[in-house]
Protein backbone atom coordinates (compact mmCIF):
# COMPACT_ATOMS: atom_id res chain seq x y z
CA UNK A 1 0.00 0.00 0.00
CA UNK A 2 1.38 3.68 -1.23
CA UNK A 3 2.55 5.92 1.76
CA UNK A 4 3.25 9.22 0.63
CA UNK A 5 4.80 11.77 2.05
CA UNK A 6 5.82 15.68 0.87
CA UNK A 7 9.53 15.35 0.77
CA UNK A 8 11.65 17.05 3.42
CA UNK A 9 15.27 17.88 4.59
CA UNK A 10 14.25 16.66 8.51
CA UNK A 11 12.09 13.42 8.07
CA UNK A 12 13.58 12.28 4.92
CA UNK A 13 17.24 13.54 5.89
CA UNK A 14 18.65 10.02 5.40
CA UNK A 15 16.75 8.21 3.20
CA UNK A 16 18.67 6.34 0.38
CA UNK A 17 16.86 5.22 -3.24
CA UNK A 18 17.65 2.07 -4.91
CA UNK A 19 18.58 2.83 -8.22
CA UNK A 20 18.81 -0.67 -10.14
CA UNK A 21 16.37 -2.71 -12.02
CA UNK A 22 14.36 -5.55 -11.87
CA UNK A 23 11.09 -7.08 -10.36
CA UNK A 24 12.35 -6.41 -6.83
CA UNK A 25 11.95 -2.82 -7.67
CA UNK A 26 8.46 -3.36 -9.14
CA UNK A 27 9.30 -3.02 -13.33
CA UNK A 28 7.52 -6.03 -13.63
CA UNK A 29 5.00 -4.23 -15.43
CA UNK A 30 3.47 -4.64 -18.28
CA UNK A 31 3.03 -1.08 -19.57
CA UNK A 32 4.01 2.60 -18.60
CA UNK A 33 2.33 6.03 -19.35
CA UNK A 34 3.42 8.32 -22.16
CA UNK A 35 2.97 11.36 -23.67
CA UNK A 36 3.30 13.27 -26.68
CA UNK A 37 6.73 15.43 -25.78
CA UNK A 38 8.05 11.42 -25.04
CA UNK A 39 7.01 9.96 -28.18
CA UNK A 40 10.38 10.62 -29.97
CA UNK A 41 12.27 8.66 -27.51
CA UNK A 42 9.81 6.03 -26.50
CA UNK A 43 8.65 5.29 -30.16
CA UNK A 44 13.10 4.31 -30.70
CA UNK A 45 12.23 1.14 -28.06
CA UNK A 46 8.22 0.61 -27.51
CA UNK A 47 5.03 0.40 -29.43
CA UNK A 48 3.10 3.20 -28.69
CA UNK A 49 -0.97 2.47 -27.94
CA UNK A 50 -3.71 4.00 -26.27
CA UNK A 51 -5.82 2.19 -23.21
CA UNK A 52 -8.87 3.62 -21.78
CA UNK A 53 -8.79 4.20 -18.25
CA UNK A 54 -11.52 4.04 -15.27
CA UNK A 55 -13.30 7.34 -16.36
CA UNK A 56 -13.24 6.49 -19.95
CA UNK A 57 -10.71 8.66 -21.17
CA UNK A 58 -7.77 7.81 -23.17
CA UNK A 59 -4.11 7.52 -22.17
CA UNK A 60 -1.24 6.96 -23.79
CA UNK A 61 1.44 3.99 -23.17
CA UNK A 62 4.58 2.18 -23.66
CA UNK A 63 3.97 -1.31 -23.74
CA UNK A 64 6.62 -3.79 -22.70
CA UNK A 65 5.04 -7.17 -22.86
CA UNK A 66 1.57 -9.24 -23.52
CA UNK A 67 0.47 -9.58 -20.20
CA UNK A 68 0.48 -8.40 -17.08
CA UNK A 69 3.40 -8.40 -14.59
CA UNK A 70 5.52 -9.55 -17.56
CA UNK A 71 8.32 -6.51 -18.54
CA UNK A 72 10.49 -8.29 -21.10
CA UNK A 73 13.05 -6.01 -21.17
CA UNK A 74 13.75 -6.87 -17.71
CA UNK A 75 16.99 -9.20 -17.38
CA UNK A 76 18.08 -9.68 -14.29
CA UNK A 77 19.16 -6.43 -12.53
CA UNK A 78 19.20 -4.41 -15.94
CA UNK A 79 17.09 -2.85 -18.12
CA UNK A 80 17.97 -3.75 -22.38
CA UNK A 81 16.73 -0.26 -23.46
CA UNK A 82 18.57 3.00 -24.19
CA UNK A 83 15.02 4.47 -22.52
CA UNK A 84 13.22 4.53 -20.02
CA UNK A 85 9.99 6.20 -19.84
CA UNK A 86 9.41 8.90 -17.46
CA UNK A 87 6.53 7.48 -15.29
CA UNK A 88 8.81 4.75 -14.48
CA UNK A 89 12.04 6.25 -14.09
CA UNK A 90 10.32 8.96 -11.45
CA UNK A 91 10.02 6.11 -8.94
CA UNK A 92 9.38 6.01 -5.73
CA UNK A 93 8.64 10.58 -6.60
CA UNK A 94 5.97 11.90 -7.14
CA UNK A 95 3.67 15.18 -7.64
CA UNK A 96 1.86 16.12 -4.68
CA UNK A 97 -0.59 19.02 -4.17
CA UNK A 98 0.33 21.31 -1.15
CA UNK A 99 -2.31 22.41 1.12
CA UNK A 100 -2.03 25.73 -1.41
CA UNK A 101 -2.80 23.93 -4.75
CA UNK A 102 0.93 23.93 -5.69
CA UNK A 103 2.82 21.13 -6.75
CA UNK A 104 5.50 19.50 -4.37
CA UNK A 105 7.46 16.72 -4.62
CA UNK A 106 6.58 13.86 -2.67
CA UNK A 107 7.81 10.36 -2.20
CA UNK A 108 6.22 6.72 -1.41
CA UNK A 109 8.13 6.07 2.12
CA UNK A 110 6.22 2.35 1.42
CA UNK A 111 8.02 2.26 -2.23
CA UNK A 112 10.66 -1.12 -2.67
CA UNK A 113 13.24 1.51 -3.94
CA UNK A 114 13.00 3.45 -0.18
CA UNK A 115 15.79 2.18 2.37
CA UNK A 116 18.13 3.78 4.88
CA UNK A 117 21.20 1.71 4.01
CA UNK A 118 22.41 1.51 0.37
CA UNK A 119 21.31 3.86 -2.79
CA UNK A 120 21.48 7.39 -3.60
CA UNK A 121 21.23 9.78 -1.06
CA UNK A 122 18.65 12.49 -1.50
CA UNK A 123 20.36 15.07 0.88
CA UNK A 124 23.84 16.22 1.57
CA UNK A 125 25.53 15.46 5.26
CA UNK A 126 25.75 19.54 5.63
CA UNK A 127 22.51 20.03 3.82
CA UNK A 128 21.40 20.88 0.29
CA UNK A 129 20.12 18.30 -2.15
CA UNK A 130 21.68 15.53 -3.83
CA UNK A 131 22.44 15.89 -7.87
CA UNK A 132 20.17 13.09 -7.84
CA UNK A 133 17.50 14.40 -5.91
CA UNK A 134 18.19 17.29 -8.34
CA UNK A 135 17.39 14.87 -11.32
CA UNK A 136 14.45 13.79 -9.81
CA UNK A 137 13.29 16.81 -9.29
CA UNK A 138 13.67 17.90 -13.12
CA UNK A 139 12.18 14.52 -14.17
CA UNK A 140 9.27 15.03 -12.06
CA UNK A 141 8.81 18.70 -13.58
CA UNK A 142 8.92 17.16 -17.02
CA UNK A 143 6.56 14.34 -16.60
CA UNK A 144 4.30 16.28 -14.79
CA UNK A 145 4.36 18.78 -17.85
CA UNK A 146 3.82 16.59 -20.73
CA UNK A 147 1.06 15.04 -18.74
CA UNK A 148 -1.13 17.79 -18.78
CA UNK A 149 -0.65 17.84 -22.68
CA UNK A 150 -2.48 14.15 -22.98
CA UNK A 151 -6.27 15.82 -23.16
CA UNK A 152 -5.82 18.26 -25.72
CA UNK A 153 -3.85 15.16 -27.47
CA UNK A 154 -6.72 12.49 -27.10
CA UNK A 155 -9.46 15.15 -27.79
CA UNK A 156 -7.72 15.73 -31.50
CA UNK A 157 -7.77 12.36 -32.18
CA UNK A 158 -11.10 11.93 -31.45
CA UNK A 159 -12.14 14.69 -33.07
CA UNK A 160 -10.75 12.93 -36.32
CA UNK A 161 -11.99 9.82 -35.70
CA UNK A 162 -8.14 8.87 -35.50
CA UNK A 163 -8.44 6.00 -33.16
CA UNK A 164 -9.38 2.20 -33.33
CA UNK A 165 -9.21 -1.53 -31.40
CA UNK A 166 -7.21 -3.72 -32.42
CA UNK A 167 -5.75 -7.62 -31.40
CA UNK A 168 -3.17 -8.75 -31.55
CA UNK A 169 -2.68 -12.76 -31.06
CA UNK A 170 0.75 -14.05 -30.60
CA UNK A 171 1.49 -17.67 -31.36
CA UNK A 172 4.69 -19.03 -29.58
CA UNK A 173 7.19 -21.29 -30.75
CA UNK A 174 6.30 -24.07 -28.23
CA UNK A 175 2.62 -23.17 -30.08
CA UNK A 176 1.52 -21.28 -26.86
CA UNK A 177 -0.92 -18.75 -27.75
CA UNK A 178 -0.65 -15.20 -26.03
CA UNK A 179 -3.64 -12.58 -27.19
CA UNK A 180 -3.13 -8.97 -26.64
CA UNK A 181 -6.34 -6.83 -26.68
CA UNK A 182 -8.18 -4.22 -24.78
CA UNK A 183 -5.76 -1.47 -26.31
CA UNK A 184 -6.48 0.95 -29.50
CA UNK A 185 -3.85 2.32 -32.08
CA UNK A 186 -4.00 5.39 -34.46
CA UNK A 187 -5.63 4.04 -37.74
CA UNK A 188 -3.75 5.18 -40.79
CA UNK A 189 -5.91 5.16 -43.37
CA UNK A 190 -7.98 7.81 -41.96
CA UNK A 191 -5.11 9.84 -41.12
CA UNK A 192 -4.19 9.36 -44.75
CA UNK A 193 -7.64 10.35 -45.82
CA UNK A 194 -8.01 13.30 -43.67
CA UNK A 195 -7.97 16.64 -45.71
CA UNK A 196 -5.43 19.47 -46.10
CA UNK A 197 -6.96 21.83 -43.88
CA UNK A 198 -7.81 18.98 -40.58
CA UNK A 199 -3.77 18.15 -41.19
CA UNK A 200 -2.89 21.76 -41.21
CA UNK A 201 -4.67 22.06 -38.21
CA UNK A 202 -3.19 18.80 -36.65
CA UNK A 203 0.19 20.40 -37.58
CA UNK A 204 -0.72 23.86 -36.12
CA UNK A 205 -1.83 22.20 -32.92
CA UNK A 206 1.53 20.37 -32.50
CA UNK A 207 -0.38 17.11 -32.57
CA UNK A 208 0.73 16.25 -36.06
CA UNK A 209 4.42 14.88 -35.74
CA UNK A 210 3.82 12.96 -32.55
CA UNK A 211 0.83 11.32 -34.17
CA UNK A 212 3.49 9.65 -36.55
CA UNK A 213 6.10 8.56 -33.98
CA UNK A 214 2.57 6.39 -32.27
CA UNK A 215 2.22 4.87 -35.94
CA UNK A 216 6.27 4.57 -36.33
CA UNK A 217 6.56 2.36 -33.08
CA UNK A 218 4.29 0.02 -34.18
CA UNK A 219 7.06 -1.55 -35.78
CA UNK A 220 8.36 -2.56 -31.95
CA UNK A 221 5.49 -5.14 -31.72
CA UNK A 222 8.10 -7.39 -33.86
CA UNK A 223 10.99 -6.92 -31.46
CA UNK A 224 8.65 -7.54 -28.34
CA UNK A 225 7.63 -10.71 -29.93
CA UNK A 226 11.16 -11.78 -31.04
CA UNK A 227 11.73 -10.90 -26.68
CA UNK A 228 9.05 -12.70 -25.66
CA UNK A 229 9.82 -16.07 -27.72
CA UNK A 230 13.64 -15.92 -26.11
CA UNK A 231 12.00 -15.47 -23.01
CA UNK A 232 9.78 -18.62 -23.69
CA UNK A 233 12.82 -20.90 -25.15
CA UNK A 234 14.71 -19.82 -21.98
CA UNK A 235 12.27 -20.14 -19.49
Amino acid sequence: MPRHAQLNNIDHRDLRIATGRGATFGDDIMSALTFPAEFRDVQSCYPIVFQKSTDGSFQPVALFGFRQGQNLFLRGDGWEAHYVPLSVERQPFLIGLSADGEPMMHIDLDHPRVGREQGEALFRTHGGTTEYLERMSSTLLALHEGLRAIPAFVDALLRHDLLESFVLDVEMDDGAQHRLAGFYTVHEERLAGLGAEAVAALHREGHLQAIYFAIASLSNFRELIERAQRTQAHA
